[in-house]
């Protein structure tokens, strides 16, 4: 598989900010999935970064424990080659934030805790396209299977939260707040503080239909400004709309389950998707149709200024994916855990460009 022409060879001296980056950080992550990597390999993604080509540098990596910032700079240096990615669907690339909720939580459901976070259903399944039932929406990933071997689409958002899931013990937890249980969704994991201790959870499935976002929705009704919708905004609307809440979540048809993802460093992020803990400002999440996870991806945003200072301008990891990162210039880039990660996630929405470093072993530029 030949490089995209998406991917446009440049020299690091190219990338703004690059020889101010701290990549200590960046390394330890990039490890992490070298990690895993020895155990399964990523898969391939269109842009042509094959993950077989990350061989060499993912046992480099593995060969030391820590590197200081210089020698992490020289380490990418030495196995990458880097790559401006064009943007292929708008003039610029384009970067959001995200991060891991807390939030208090019930393992029974009371006065107080009424709204549940639940587990995979044991009659939602994968969908394969080469065994696609005829009729079922293309876009579907997922389904239920009946009772009469029939694959259908799975309740949706509305049907669910109106109980037709009611009765089979799936409630992980139970929450206080719709908004709350909402933006889990949104993000894919949480910390929940229970009453025996904390307990992380992540993505488990799906149901299945296409998301819409709350902000996308008030905006289209003229009830926030476009380019004032922010999760801030969004929270400051609900909390002054309590009655209108079902009204615009029930429009977002996807519905969320999870699992239990215990992780051992509570500095460390979720599991996510490529299957190690995300890094806090070191992991992004990626069109993973077209990025392989484990390639470092630098990003520089002139106007970014949420995580302490403008313009952003570092070294981050693909690790992670979401259902609104589409195209290959797009990226979600994880803030942290707790309410001071969400403050900066939630107003992440700028303009950047970036760079894909691609293993020498498949640039074929020398060094």
């Amino acid at each position: 598989m030949a490089l995209s022409p998406l991917l446009q060879p440049v020299s690091f001296d190219a990338l703004p900010g690059w020889h101010l980056d701290a990549m200590a950080g960046a390394f330890d992550a990039f490890r992490r999935s070298a990690g895993h990597h020895a155990i399964k390999p990523y898969r391939t993604g269109a842009l042509g970064i094959r993950s077989s080509g990350f061989g060499d540098a993912f046992d480099a990596a593995l060969a030391v424990p820590r590197l200081d910032e210089a020698a992490a700079r020289l380490f990418f240096e030495t196995w990458f080659d880097p790559y401006a990615i064009r943007p292929d669907d708008r003039p610029t690339g384009f970067v959001t934030g995200f991060y891991e909720p807390e939030a208090d939580a019930s393992p029974v459901r009371t006065d107080r805790f009424r709204f549940p976070i639940l587990a995979r259903p044991d009659d939602l399944v994968d969908v394969e396209d080469d065994a696609r039932p005829e009729g079922l929406d293309p876009y579907l990933a997922f389904a239920r299977r009946r009772p009469d071997g029939r694959i259908v689409e799975y309740p949706d958002r509305r049907a669910i939260e109106q109980g037709a899931l009611a009765g089979r013990g799936l409630e992980i937890a139970w929450l206080e707040d719709p908004v709350d249980v909402f933006f889990i969704h949104v993000q894919g994991a949480a910390r929940l503080r229970m009453p025996e201790g904390l307990r992380r959870i992540t993505y488990a499935a799906k149901s299945g239909q296409r998301f819409t976002g709350p902000g996308h929705v008030l905006a289209a009704m003229g009830e926030i400004p476009r380019e004032r919708v922010t999760m801030q905004s969004i929270r400051a609307w609900f909390r002054e709309n309590p009655g209108r809440v079902d009204e615009i979540l029930w429009q977002n048809r996807s519905f969320i389950f999870f699992r239990d993802a215990p992780v051992a460093d509570a500095s460390l992020g979720p599991v996510a998707a490529a299957k190690v803990p995300l890094t806090p400002r070191r992991s992004i999440a990626v069109d993973r149709l077209l990025h392989t996870f484990g390639t470092p991806v630098f990003v520089h945003a002139p106007h970014l200024a949420a995580f302490g200072s403008a313009p952003f301008a570092h070294l981050m990891i693909a690790q992670d994916t979401g259902s609104a990162i589409v195209g290959a210039a797009r990226g979600d880039l994880f803030a942290g855990s707790g309410d001071a990660a969400g403050e900066i996630a939630g107003v992440v929405k700028h303009d950047a460009d970036f760079f894909a470093l691609v293993p020498r072993a498949l640039s074929g530029r020398t060094p």
